[in-house]
């Protein structure tokens, strides 16, 4: 009765909490790293950030206390409130740490300095699986540099835009070790000249814009589905920067095309209004949905006249 979305999704949530790991035991839950159970631990948990000032994603969560603070005490109330919904806390991964000895958390380590300042990078672990990840594409015998160029492409992209509220500076988070090793592994193959080989590098390394604590934070009683277009539509347009921050900012968070609001997890796109893309003057651009974007090319190509 406490969940607040519409029926459609209860419906879907309940069905993914029959269906099931296998047939024959059809009622023993969801698969461990399944695609519905971020959605249910967010349901599970929904008010436990209200124990004690924390920070939570799904079912990894970081409580922060004071001197003051009783850490066991804060510990048997999120143990209570856990076992009035059957679950339990896993003493395994459950520690108490100082923030200037820093922790790991979603990837990263996070680190108070003696200045007082907050650090965050990758963590240790995170490096180690991202590198293992390039290794196995480069020393690949089945494919050529030109292909394992475009296979790590996104790989490396992936990596780098999670990562891109983090401090990045490291020679080890720039992957410069990686990127020399995947350098000299493309010039053994035969017809790849130094130039081809930096060019392909360069292809598989791509760059992305990093920007330390630039994330938009949401508000921790925000829903999508609260019906605050006009908030949901301002953090989204937060997520983009250069010329499509401008035009979010210049057409009130609204589409260009259809004049809606952006409030769901459409990307927004960059439209060039007279179809050059080498044209970057600011009454050129018009952010719109993906769909009108589509739609908007779409209509020109039906437009054009036969034959």
């Amino acid at each position: 009765d406490r969940l607040l979305a519409p029926a459609q999704i209860k419906t879907g949530v309940f069905k993914c909490l029959k269906a099931g790991i296998c047939p024959e035991f059809h009622e023993q839950g969801t698969p461990q790293g399944g695609v519905v159970s971020p959605l249910l631990a967010n349901i599970a948990l929904d008010g436990i950030e209200k124990i004690h000032p924390s920070v939570r994603y799904a079912d990894d969560m970081i409580i922060f206390l004071k001197p003051k603070d009783k850490a066991e005490k804060v510990l048997q109330k999120v143990e209570r409130f856990l076992e009035e919904r059957g679950l339990e806390i896993s003493q395994e991964k459950t520690k108490i740490t100082k923030a200037t000895d820093g922790f790991d958390f979603l990837g990263w380590e996070m680190r108070v300095k003696k200045n007082g300042k907050f650090h965050c990078k990758p963590s240790v672990d995170n490096h180690r699986k991202i590198r293992e990840k390039i290794k196995t594409v480069v020393n690949s015998s089945n494919y050529g540099a030109k292909v394992k160029a475009r296979k790590l492409a996104p790989i490396v992209r992936g990596w780098r835009k999670y990562h891109k509220w983090c401090d990045m500076s490291d020679s080890r988070d720039s992957l410069w070790f990686m990127n020399k090793a995947a350098n000299r592994k493309f010039r053994k193959e035969k017809k790849v000249s130094r130039y081809q080989a930096n060019e392909l590098c360069k292809k598989a390394f791509p760059k992305v814009k990093t920007k330390l604590f630039g994330h938009t934070m949401v508000k921790g009683t925000k829903s999508p589905y609260d019906g605050d277009l006009v908030y949901w539509s301002q953090r989204n347009s937060g997520l983009y920067d250069n010329h499509t921050s401008e035009a979010l900012a210049e057409q009130n968070h609204s589409c260009g095309y259809c004049g809606m609001k952006f409030i769901n997890e459409e990307r927004v796109e960059l439209h060039h209004i007279d179809g050059n893309h080498d044209n970057w003057k600011k009454n050129n651009h018009q952010a719109v949905h993906r769909s009108c974007h589509q739609q908007i090319h779409w209509s020109k190509s039906t437009d054009k006249p036969k034959g």
